[in-house]
Order: C-alpha cells, then sequence, then structure tokens
C-alpha cells in the first residue's frame, strides 16, 4: 500500500518542476526585451509633446510660407513620432502575448500531468477501498500492518483532494491566463489599425508639403498671392452656388428626413474644435457666402488628420475642384448617403481614400483634412444635405452664370437642402 503515497509524491515533485523548466531563461529575455520598448515609448511620448508645443506656438504665428512649412515639417515628425510609438507598442504587445502564451503551454502541461496522476492516485484508492477488511488482514498477515496501510490510505484521501484542489487552481489560472491573451490581441488588433492610419496620415501630410511647395516654387510672394486669390473668388463661388437654374431651384421634401437629435451622426474628426458654425456667422454676416450663410460646420484639425465617416452610408461621389484652374471652392471633397434621408460632406481634403460606391461604416476614415479649395488655414468643412434634393453635378450646368468654377463637379442643393450638421452631431 505503501507505494501509492510514493507515487503521488514522485508525480507532485515532477508538476513542481515544470514551471521552471518551461520558462528558464527565455522569460527572462521576454520581460527584459518588454522592458525596452517600454522604455523608448516613453521617450516617444517626450518627443511627440515636444512637437506639438512647437506646433502649437506655429500655428499662432502670421500665415507665411515660411510658417506653414515649418508647420508641416513639425507635424511630419510628430506623425513620424507617433507611427514609430505605436510600432514599439506593436511590439511591445506582441511580447507580452508571447509570454502568456508560454504561460498557458507551461499550465497546460501542469494540469496535464495533474490530470494523470490525479488518475491514477483515483484508481489506487478505488481498488484499496474495495478490498475488504478480512482479506487486508489475510494478506498483509498482521493487524499492524493493516492499521498502517489504512493510515496510507486516509493520507492518500488527503492528498488526492489536495490535489484536486490544486487542479481547479490551476484551471482558473489558465481561463484567466487566456482572458489575458485574447485582451491583449485585442489591444493589438488597435494597435494595427491605428498604425494604418497614422501611416496614411503621414502620407497625406508630405504629399500637402509637395503640392505647396510646386504651386508656390517657395516663393512667398506666390503663396500670398495664392490666399489673396481664394479670398477674391471665394465670393464668385459662393453667388454661383445660390443662384440655381429653375430646375433646380424645387421645394425641399424634408418628410423622409430622420429627426434632428443628437447622435444621429458621429463626429467626422477625433478631435473637436468648431471654429465657424452653421448659419449666419460673424464671418457671413462680414459679406461671405454672398450674404447666404455658412452652410456647414468648419473644424480646425491638422494636415493629415483622419477624416472619419459620420454613419454607416455608402460614397456617392468624390472630387477635386482644385484641377478647375482658379476654381477656389470646396478643394478635395466626399459626399457619403446614409439610409436616413441625409448625405454628410467632407471638404478641404488632403487626400480621399475612398472611391465612388465603396459602402463605409461609421468611424471609417474616408481621408486625410488638408487645405484645397477655398481654405486659408488647415481643416474641415462639414456639411449635411437633404440626400432627395441632393444631385452630383458641374457647377456650370447648375448655375445660371459662369464661373471660374463651371468646370468643376461637385454636390448642388437649394438653399433649403442645407440642414445644420449640430442639430444631428
Amino acid at each position: 500500500m505503501k507505494r501509492f503515497g510514493i507515487a503521488l509524491g514522485v508525480a507532485a515533485a515532477t508538476c513542481a518542476l515544470i514551471p521552471i523548466l518551461a520558462f528558464g531563461q527565455s522569460a527572462d529575455e521576454l520581460q527584459k526585451a518588454i522592458a525596452e520598448h517600454n522604455s523608448q515609448i516613453d521617450q516617444l511620448n517626450k518627443e511627440i509633446a515636444q512637437y506639438q508645443a512647437q506646433l502649437t506656438k506655429v500655428s499662432a504665428a502670421k500665415q507665411t510660407l515660411q510658417n506653414t512649412l515649418a508647420e508641416l515639417n513639425l507635424q511630419i515628425k510628430k506623425v513620424t513620432a507617433s507611427v514609430n510609438l505605436t510600432k514599439n507598442q506593436i511590439s511591445s504587445t506582441q511580447l507580452e502575448i508571447k509570454q502568456l502564451e508560454q504561460g498557458i503551454e507551461g499550465k497546460q502541461e501542469a494540469i496535464a500531468r495533474d490530470d494523470a496522476a490525479l488518475a491514477e492516485s483515483l484508481r489506487a484508492l478505488n481498488d484499496a477501498e474495495k478490498q475488504p477488511l478480512a482479506s487486508q488482514i489475510l494478506s498483509e498477515g498482521t493487524i499492524s500492518q493493516v492499521w498502517r496501510d489504512m493510515d496510507n490510505i486516509g493520507s492518500l484521501q488527503e492528498a488526492v483532494r489536495g490535489r484536486i484542489k490544486n487542479l481547479q487552481s490551476q484551471k482558473q489560472q489558465l481561463s484567466s491566463t487566456k482572458e489575458q491573451r485574447e485582451s491583449k490581441e485585442k489591444v493589438l488588433l488597435a494597435q494595427k489599425a491605428t498604425l494604418v492610419s497614422q501611416q496614411g496620415s503621414l502620407s497625406a501630410t508630405k504629399a500637402a508639403q509637395s503640392d505647396l511647395l510646386a504651386q508656390t516654387k517657395s516663393q512667398e510672394s506666390t503663396f500670398q498671392k495664392i490666399i489673396a486669390d481664394k479670398k477674391k473668388q471665394e465670393a464668385s463661388f459662393e453667388s454661383a452656388l445660390n443662384d440655381l437654374k429653375s430646375q433646380l431651384q424645387k421645394t425641399v421634401d424634408l418628410s423622409n428626413v430622420t429627426a434632428a437629435g443628437s447622435g444621429v451622426l458621429h463626429w467626422p474628426v477625433d478631435n473637436v474644435r468648431i471654429t465657424q458654425y452653421f448659419g449666419n456667422t460673424a464671418f457671413a454676416k462680414s459679406g461671405a457666402y454672398n450674404g447666404k450663410g455658412h452652410n456647414g460646420i468648419d473644424l480646425a484639425v491638422p494636415i493629415g488628420s483622419p477624416i472619419r465617416s459620420a454613419g454607416v452610408g455608402r460614397v456617392i461621389g468624390t472630387g477635386n475642384t482644385d484641377v478647375v484652374r482658379g476654381c477656389y471652392s470646396f478643394g478635395k471633397w466626399i459626399m457619403v448617403q446614409h439610409g436616413n434621408g441625409l448625405n454628410s460632406m467632407y471638404a478641404h481634403l488632403s487626400q480621399i481614400s475612398v472611391s465612388t460606391g465603396q459602402p463605409v461604416a461609421t468611424g471609417d476614415i474616408l481621408g486625410y483634412s488638408g487645405e484645397t479649395g477655398y481654405a486659408t488655414g488647415p481643416h474641415l468643412h462639414f456639411g449635411v444635405y437633404v440626400s432627395s434634393a441632393t444631385q452630383i453635378m458641374r457647377l456650370g450646368d447648375a448655375t445660371k452664370s459662369a464661373t471660374p468654377c463651371a468646370g468643376a463637379t461637385m454636390p448642388i442643393t437649394p438653399l433649403e437642402g442645407y440642414l445644420n450638421p449640430m442639430n444631428y452631431l
């Protein structure tokens, strides 16, 4: 009977060694690598904060070519640091997942060994308990030997109960470790999505910088002339936009438009700062928009910021009015049609990342912010239109008068077709 207790003890000792053998030096190496990545992450966060402080200072300075290029360079450095930060976070998370996987592997081996040892102990215990006392006395020869064997059986029973408790604890730990790994995997997927967004942002900012240099040929006078031309041509564009031909000046039907309410649409930018509201704003009263008011809201965002879909829908048009010489209007724009009677408009982009007909979900990246078209500073023009009253067409085909934007394709709607985005956000 003693052999049962000995077998149990050996099995327990073997199980106790498993974590040491499984992890050993590799666990230390993993932890050291994680610590190194975390140190790099802290340093990159400091760099990003420094670039942001410099950006804030430059953005407040007078708008000159030199300051604009300096702002773009700082933005590129900041986004590059953000890309490197995210790469480090991804590497750190991958190491942590590997660490957790090793923990899972070790616990699974320990559970398997405990299962096998427990099964053997239970079989032995069952066999011992089935043997009648008289048979035990006859086989052992003396009463004292029988009592010793019965004591061993009692010890074995206690050990089995302890092993069952230990097995339950190990299984709970395994479940917890698996949950941690699954959580880390979700974090990793989010980090990878962030990296894609940051890389797109970097590409858009570099492209905007190249476009600016190409347009101005590094001449301050050319830069200032472009700004002046934008301001001059904008009035002509707004006048034409509201001077629609009779067949387009139809009554706007709001019966199929969803009721106004907070949360119908979502903010199209990650950090919201409104610089101009809808309607008869102070800027509109100063003579802008041909006296008809501002037909959307303006959101201040650095060039290259991701612009997200305000809701589930389908891209029904994209364009770039800057390809028409002398037309300073929407610049690069995107329109999404939602299933609630609303269209959302995104203008002055630096990069368009979707195509006409493409379905989009709320929060999907449509493109990146810029200052194309009539924009004398980086921002997003966000508009909400009545779907049934909106057409995408050449401005010249929609208006009574000719303008520099006549050949540009864009969304057209009567004045009543513009809705206040703040009523739906």
